[in-house]
């Protein structure tokens, strides 16, 4: 049984071969051609948190697949009712697939660990692995080949910072990360990026224009992600220096884009006219959000290997 918790659950291949499936169900997807790789499974959607995006994304990518999805709300009783390990073996009964949005990545670790279906990390406060599948893909769009390319990170090293960094690792790229003392990764991440991507190239500094020098792509996002409100005020403060706006941009190679997961607070972390300008991908990526995990359901339920 595969899961994805995270990238490291993830070979540089598998990562290319989802990939090509994701581009060849997009280019279907263009031509209004609709393919039907999983008719009669059932993907269930267990969110503790908010979300646009994730829920849209793999709703409208299950039903062009010939799927169907459900959307299961705070009256299942997740993590209250029951054990976790229970909800997870009657779970695994009845559907084929289940994506998490949790507040704790543990809590998507134990259900996998118990569940008997595939789960699938759609965001918890550790990872964020198919934000960084969209994104690398996007990437690969934009630029073919990804190897030696350098994605600068700005801000606040988060969830999606950590999955990137494994993608970038996985697929051959540079990261540069600029980012204060406090909001970097810990000495336990950076034991397992060494340990699973040894050969990443993780260059990071505290000064925004050293990070986007060579970069091919420009990342950040929120200072204060859902669950952090009571920090924003210190996290505004700290982290006001790594705005990413048209100045630090001019810093980057004329044909850097600029890249972030949304929801924008705009005015902290990105301008208006940088997210708006024409180095913007931001809403190519989240439409790519719906395609790689097309291309991620497809190749786990074994319909495309």
């Amino acid at each position: 049984m595969r899961h994805l918790i995270a990238l490291s659950d993830l070979t540089p291949a598998e990562i290319e071969r989802i990939f090509a499936i994701t581009e060849d169900l997009k280019t279907k997807f263009e031509t209004g051609l609709r393919e039907p790789l999983l008719p009669g499974r059932v993907m269930a959607l267990l969110f503790e948190k908010q979300s646009l995006r994730t829920r849209v994304s793999f709703e409208a990518g299950m039903a062009h697949l010939g799927g169907n999805a459900m959307f299961l709300g705070a009256d299942v009783g997740f993590g209250k009712r029951e054990s976790i390990a229970d909800f997870a073996r009657v779970l695994g009964e009845l559907v084929d697939v289940v994506v998490v949005r949790s507040k704790s990545h543990q809590t998507v670790v134990e259900l996998a660990r118990h569940c008997t279906c595939s789960v699938i990390n759609g965001l918890t406060d550790y990872a964020h692995p198919c934000q960084a599948m969209a994104d690398l893909y996007t990437l690969r769009e934009c630029y073919g080949s990804l190897e030696g390319r350098t994605l600068a990170w700005v801000g606040d090293g988060n969830n999606v910072a950590r999955s990137l960094a494994m993608g970038c690792g996985k697929v051959g790229m540079r990261m540069a990360m600029a980012t204060p003392e406090g909001y970097r990764f810990d000495a336990e991440y950076l034991a397992t990026l060494e340990k699973e991507v040894p050969d990443l190239d993780l260059f990071v500094t505290d000064n925004p224009a050293e990070a986007v020098r060579n970069a091919a792509a420009v990342y950040t996002d929120v200072w204060a992600s859902m669950g952090q409100e009571g920090e924003a005020e210190r996290r505004r403060k700290d982290l006001a220096p790594y705005q990413v706006n048209a100045h630090l941009m001019a810093q980057a190679p004329s044909d850097a884009v600029f890249m972030h997961c949304l929801p924008a607070r705009r005015g902290e972390e990105v301008t208006d006219d940088v997210i708006d300008s024409p180095a913007s991908i931001v809403v190519r990526q989240a439409g790519n959000r719906m395609h790689a995990q097309k291309g991620i359901l497809a190749w786990l339920l074994g319909a495309q290997r």
